[in-house]
């Protein structure tokens, strides 16, 4: 097994002609989280993109599991790693049509055992079972993500990304859900979550890495003692 999800060499992504991210070199541990800290605009949702190739860098190489990434077809690669938008959009139907359409896309159909993985899902995502037969199109901004958040869970990736996850949740929600990612993170799901909220990152542990103008400034590497081993670029 690779000890690595991904590995970063001297990427530069450019957007609109303007340089979204500069020679971006670094290793994403497999099956622990990380957590990419920074403000608005510092590159954390476009580098997060990279990594589900919803878009490509202008240079450099990204590797997944020690492969090229493009090499892996697109449905094979967005199965394997899923992807929780900040401000996902709900198909119409059902919050259990939504999940179920997770999973057509994964296997090409819907198995009875996707239809029991419902349930799982949205616990897993801090939604209990009343919200299976509710209008997705009824859903406020934190029950969305939540339910974004279910379905990427339905096709058991190996790697989640997630951006914002709890930016249109109260405090007390949001908690709920860092500690949700905490669990999967220690049942072996890669979690990288991106955030401008440093505390949720502490809580989520793992290795941070810190966003700045485009420019990863540093990447703190947490040890199996706690302490940290911090790198400046």
């Amino acid at each position: 097994m690779n000890d690595y999800a991904f590995e970063l060499r001297d990427v530069v992504h450019e957007r609109q002609k303007r340089m979204v991210l500069h020679h971006i070199t670094l290793k994403l541990r497999a099956g622990r989280p990380t957590c990419l800290i920074g403000s608005s605009g510092s590159g954390k949702t476009s580098f997060l993109r990279l990594l589900n190739r919803l878009e490509s860098p202008v240079s450099g190489e990204i590797l997944f599991k020690g492969q090229p990434i493009e090499q892996y077809p697109v449905r094979q690669l967005r199965t394997r790693v899923g992807f929780a938008f900040q401000a996902p959009a709900m198909f119409e139907g059902t919050v259990t049509d939504n999940l179920l359409m997770a999973a057509r896309f994964a296997n090409g159909k819907i198995t009875q055992s996707d239809r029991d993985r419902v349930s799982e899902a949205l616990a897993l995502a801090d939604l209990n079972d009343s919200y299976a037969d509710r209008d997705a199109d009824q859903l406020s901004g934190g029950e969305r993500q939540r339910v974004a958040l279910a379905r990427t869970l339905m096709s058991k990736p190996e790697v989640l990304l997630l951006d914002e996850p709890t930016s249109a949740l109260d405090p007390k929600s949001g908690a709920r859900l860092v500690d949700a990612l905490k669990k999967l993170a220690h049942a072996g799901v890669t979690v990288i979550m991106a955030t401008h909220r440093l505390e949720e990152g502490e809580v989520l542990g793992g290795d941070t890495i810190v966003f700045e103008a485009g420019r990863v400034v540093e990447h703190r590497e947490a040890r199996p003692d706690a302490t940290s081993e911090v790198t400046h670029v």
